[in-house]
């Protein structure tokens, strides 16, 4: 009884890690909010593949299965 409540739990978690990966579109527009909730007007959000991130401090996404980031830039007036 003991195996099976584990292989119970064990496939429970394994569930919640195989969950789809958001699109990068979806990600974008949900950091896009929480950006512009805190009142930033001017800023650029990109999605770049992975050989194009040249600073890592820029990276505020990750998305289709970790092949393509979001960059986020803010642009002083």
């Amino acid at each position: 009884m003991k195996r099976f409540a584990l292989a119970v739990i064990c496939c429970t978690l394994a569930t919640s890690a195989l969950a789809a990966p958001k699109s990068c579109e979806e990600l974008k527009a949900e950091i896009e909010a929480k950006i512009q909730a805190n009142n930033v007007t001017s800023y650029t959000l990109e999605i770049v593949t992975n050989d194009e991130v040249h600073d890592q401090n820029m990276v505020v996404g990750s998305c289709e299965g970790g092949t393509k980031k979001i960059i986020y830039q803010k642009n002083d007036r």
